[in-house]
């Protein structure tokens, strides 16, 4: 299966001047093969350690930290080598999606990056847009550059549907979302695939506000 998404980016990369357009829903499951359906807590993190390394998955190490480290306690350096891997991803992330509807903030050691719905979608069709195409394939850039990182893919939508409806649609753009970081070289077995419906709003619900609850977040912890 990690041959079929490799392929898949290969092909990509020739199609590259092509409008962008997800492949057929019934093909979706073979771009997530490996990736997991729920939060990425950390006891989720841990059950899929193995299944991650067995298919090429890589752990932040050593061999990331930004310098020589000194002799000292060893817990304190892997932290801070930790920290220096992540804050170079934010950078990298902040420089390279300076667009409105897209932000990029720290919690913790990890990384979110918030792509509002019109930012990656096209308005009135459930597909990803020539400009999300153009951002998502950025963020796939990087996230092939910092791979030892797992990621958490959830999808949002505003408080105006119903919760059945709500995580219908959220789970598309999630799941939409990491199929195109997958076609891109991205490692689905990083992935965690989460729908959230209306829950956790960032914003209002009033007009403006519900534009902004429409999401998709991309959150990025260390592998370690």
């Amino acid at each position: 299966m990690i041959k079929f998404y490799k392929t898949a980016f290969a092909l990509s990369l020739l199609c590259a001047c092509t409008a962008y357009h997800s492949p057929a829903r019934n093909t979706w499951q073979n771009y997530l093969a490996g990736a997991s359906v729920g939060d990425m807590s950390e006891p989720a993190r841990i059950a899929k350690k193995p299944v991650y390394l067995g298919a090429g998955g890589k752990l932040i190490t050593g061999e990331n930290a930004p310098a020589k480290m000194e002799y000292g306690d060893k817990l304190q350096n892997d932290n801070a080598i930790i920290r220096a891997y992540m804050e170079n991803l934010e950078f990298a992330l902040y420089d390279a999606l300076r667009k409105p509807g897209i932000s990029v903030q720290r919690a913790g050691n990890d990384v979110v990056v918030i792509l509002v719905r019109d930012a990656i979608m096209e308005l009135n069709v459930p597909d990803i847009s020539q400009t999300g195409a153009d951002t998502l394939g950025t963020i796939s850039k990087i996230l092939r550059k910092y791979d030892a990182t797992y990621i958490e893919i959830a999808g949002y939508t505003d408080a105006t549907t119903n919760q059945t409806a709500a995580n219908a649609l959220s789970l598309d753009m999630a799941q939409r979302t990491g199929v195109f970081l997958s076609q891109h070289g991205v490692n689905p077995t990083r992935m965690f695939i989460v729908a959230r419906g209306a829950s956790r709003p960032i914003a209002a619900q009033d007009d403006l506000g519900r534009l902004t609850n429409r999401r998709v977040e991309i959150r990025l912890a260390p592998a370690r």
